[in-house]
């Protein structure tokens, strides 16, 4: 299947404001790009691209005082196949882990460990490691939290979710990554594009979905602790350590965002049949 995928933001700005943006598709869909994803505005402004410390694509602009449209649209090869679930993957003793997979143990700015450790191993410590104890923390952060777009902020933190029981699905993801590094399992956070592929059309407008990655059996797979059932047509952005690494944008200066859409839908044939 092939998959449109795509955004229009506005933001105003007081002043000239330097902007750090996160908004292409990851790299490692590169060779399932039919169509490239480019970034445009309007003003035209000169645009700089780089790949950030965990191999995102990042732009740099300039924004000018005033209003800045920041556009771009792609079309993605996928399988249209759900997500995998490998119910055989192993844990692994933090003295075997790969190198590159130790900073997804630590705290980071919205996944306190030191706070939810005891709560971790209290509640899953005596589960069995591997695939089944990592889905019972997505089980658990699922019935925990109340999904809520009214409720969200986006200063709240994985122990603040805890306790206040509600979010949206950075909120599930945070939680879900902090209960798994307590665990001594590598978590990550995602930014993805999920259309509604397989699954009931939502009445909600399109947005981009946190999800995690968990490293099991030598390798990631990805949850989602806020659906928690396997998606298709999950087309990754970025990931890091925490939304802090992979926000669509950060401003460094004041702005205000004037107009939010995304676009992620799949690409129906509808020539006759011949």
């Amino acid at each position: 299947m092939q998959i449109r995928v795509g955004y229009d933001i506005t933001y105003e700005c007081q002043q000239p404001t330097p902007m750090l943006l996160v908004l292409n598709v990851h790299y490692s869909r590169a060779s399932d790009m039919v169509m490239p994803d480019f970034v445009t505005t309007d003003p035209n402004v000169p645009i700089h691209g780089y790949r950030d410390g965990f191999g995102n694509w990042c732009t740099r602009v300039l924004a000018p005082a005033g209003r800045i449209r920041l556009m771009g649209t792609g079309v993605v090869r996928d399988t249209g196949r759900p997500e995998p679930q490998v119910w055989s993957a192993r844990e692994h003793p933090v003295h075997e882990l790969p190198e590159e997979t130790l900073i997804f143990l630590l705290g980071s700015r919205y996944c306190e460990t030191q706070l939810l450790s005891q709560l971790a191993w209290d509640t899953f410590g005596h589960l069995t490691p591997g695939w089944s104890r990592v889905q019972a923390v997505c089980d658990y952060v699922n019935r925990h939290l109340v999904f809520s777009y009214p409720k969200a902020r986006p200063t709240r933190t994985a122990w603040e979710a805890w306790n206040e029981g509600t979010g949206v699905c950075r909120d599930f993801a945070h939680l879900a990554i902090t209960l798994c590094r307590c665990l001594n399992i590598p978590a990550r956070y995602c930014t993805s594009y999920l259309g509604d592929i397989g699954v009931p059309i939502s009445p909600d407008p399109m947005d981009f979905a946190a999800s995690i990655e968990v490293f099991l059996g030598n390798q990631w797979y990805t949850f989602d602790p806020r659906n928690n059932v396997p998606r298709i047509g999950r087309i990754l952005i970025a990931r890091g350590r925490d939304a802090t690494d992979v926000a669509i944008s950060t401003s460094f200066g004041p702005s205000t965002l004037l107009n939010f859409t995304v676009i992620t839908d799949e690409i129906r044939d509808v020539s006759p049949a011949g």
